[in-house]
């Protein structure tokens, strides 16, 4: 094995074809694998999925998915109290404050993917999330109630509700990415060769999970954007410096000396036609 070879692709590959293995354990593989990459997205990306997304990531766009808005209502009356569970309403009826924060029909999925596996396992119907705010947004819309002249009604939660074959759908997208991810390192590699180099994990990577260039990773250019013969390609690396920009003709150093060159010697043919005269 090269001391530049990445290892831990077979090992990937067999979690990630395996559904009896859990998804858990074919992430940890991978970000074993983005360690001895050094491709710090790569790792980043693993880590996320395993522990899930903080409130300020990004998400990816898998893991925003459709939901419908409900609310359980206790209603009051002379006759005692009734209670509706999972009332669904329009995002249009959210008090402005749940607005402008962008609670909608769509849900965010920040939850490792271990906490997913869980939430479908214990599922018997919809999944019910509780948006973040979700107890304060419930106090303003019993105000609402209130001032729309309706006193005996009561929303006690508010929900988002998502089908479980929703959520299996977004474990089944990281699967297929890190198969993905897989087949495009095993695309690379010629015949004859065991582990994949740091260029070809980089590579995949970008392909597979929309990753950017990765950290100490080289980068593949095409050849109408780098110097390279026609048809080839010309490889740059993240690390080293950017090439000076090539200036306009007119600001090189060897043009100018080129024209102030032909200016002395017109004047030294000049010179001695009028002193003859």
């Amino acid at each position: 094995m090269q001391p530049e070879d990445v290892r831990g692709l077979e090992e990937l590959e067999g979690a990630v074809l395996d559904d009896s293995i859990p998804l858990a354990q074919a992430l940890r593989r991978c970000l074993i694998l983005g360690g001895y990459a050094h491709h710090q997205e790569l790792r980043q990306w693993a880590q996320r999925e395993l522990t899930g997304y903080g409130p300020d990531d990004e998400l990816p766009a898998y893991r925003t998915v459709p939901a419908a808005l409900a609310v359980n209502v206790n209603q009051y009356s002379l006759s005692g109290i009734a209670q509706f569970s999972g009332h669904r309403i329009s995002h249009h009826q959210l008090p402005e404050a749940a607005r402008n924060v962008g609670v909608g029909e769509r849900m965010p999925i920040h939850e490792g993917v271990k906490a997913l596996e869980e939430m479908v396992a214990r599922s018997r119907g919809p999944i019910h999330v509780s948006p973040p705010g979700a107890a304060e947004y419930v106090v303003l819309m019993n105000r609402q109630q209130e001032e729309l002249g309706g006193p005996g009604t009561e929303i006690t939660s508010l929900h988002w509700e998502v089908a479980t074959p929703v959520v299996e759908g977004v474990l089944d997208q990281i699967r297929t990415r890190l198969a993905r991810f897989v087949a495009e390192m095993r695309a690379q590699m010629p015949a004859g060769q065991q582990n994949p180099n740091p260029a070809q994990v980089d590579r995949a990577a970008r392909q597979a999970f929309d990753i950017k260039t990765g950290s100490n990773s080289p980068v593949t250019i095409n050849a109408n954007t780098a110097s390279a013969d026609r048809g080839g390609t010309a490889n740059a690396n993240t690390n080293e410096p950017a090439p000076a920009p090539v200036q306009p003709w007119f600001h090189r150093s060897t043009v100018l000396w080129s024209i102030l060159g032909v200016v002395v010697a017109a004047i030294a043919i000049v010179v001695p036609l009028i002193v003859s005269k």
